[in-house]
């Protein structure tokens, strides 16, 4: 298990203080399921036996683990699209919510990776809702993913704690494995710029009516720049703001 991905994986895995390893029995599955309810409570949860039919089938989760405990998961699975062929969809991340912001999610991305090109799969898309800043910088700007499709509404009503309320928006992500990760260049050209609230969740809070405003507009303008050809090549972290483009660079 010795490759520069790996290597890669485990010193973001040092500096955040966790260890990395594959979780593969029952015991790690309600581990997993633990980290889950902690994370979304307990509405909707994926069955211990789906968890460990994915590790048999060679989809396994990776975990980050602290003094004995397991603190975060990745989570996802083989499939197949009509234009990239064979890639992972990676469905869940988490870590404890005491332990999240310290570099946990980013050494099991890593993980993620360096699993997948010991596979020879070299491509991971998941989804993730365009309104939360910080999760839109960890995968545009740290990971250095871009993000070429939209989805109005894409999982529909949902009843867990983070989601329940909103229409389920998501931007599906493209992060190729074969370049290294980190920060794109900034495109030459951008044909698009599409701002966010840099705390939405606040935002729900103190004005639910401005934050519903904000999501219809933040869609509305991703439709339109998706119909013009453009995908989502970077986001500024600190404009919070989606730059769009013709295609991705480096």
């Amino acid at each position: 298990m010795r490759s520069e991905a790996w290597d890669e994986a485990h010193a973001a895995a040092e500096a955040a203080h966790v260890r990395l390893r594959p979780l593969t029995s029952i015991q790690d599955a309600d581990a997993i399921l633990r980290v889950m309810i902690a994370t979304w409570g307990n509405h909707q949860l994926l069955p211990r036996e789906e968890i460990l039919a994915l590790a048999e089938s060679g989809n396994v989760p990776w975990g980050a683990e602290a003094e004995g405990e397991t603190i975060g998961y990745v989570l996802g699975w083989a499939g197949i699209d009509p234009e990239d062929g064979l890639h992972v969809h990676s469905h869940m991340l988490a870590a404890l919510p005491d332990r999240r912001h310290r570099g946990i999610g980013f050494a099991l991305k890593l993980a993620q990776r360096a699993a997948c090109l010991d596979q020879d799969i070299h491509l991971i898309r998941w989804t993730f809702d365009p309104m939360i800043a910080r999760n839109a910088w960890f995968n545009l700007g740290k990971l250095g993913a871009t993000a070429d499709r939209f989805r109005r509404d894409f999982y529909g009503d949902m009843a867990d704690s983070l989601n329940a309320g909103e229409r389920s928006d998501r931007l599906v992500v493209r992060w190729d494995l074969d370049r290294s990760p980190g920060p794109r260049p900034r495109p030459e050209v951008v044909r698009a710029e599409v701002a966010v609230p840099r705390e939405y969740d606040a935002l729900r809070t103190s004005d639910p009516g401005a934050a519903s405003a904000a999501r219809e507009r933040v869609a509305d303008a991703l439709d339109t720049s998706f119909a013009a050809g453009n995908i989502v090549v970077e986001f500024d972290g600190q404009r919070a703001t989606y730059c769009l483009a013709q295609e991705a660079l480096g």
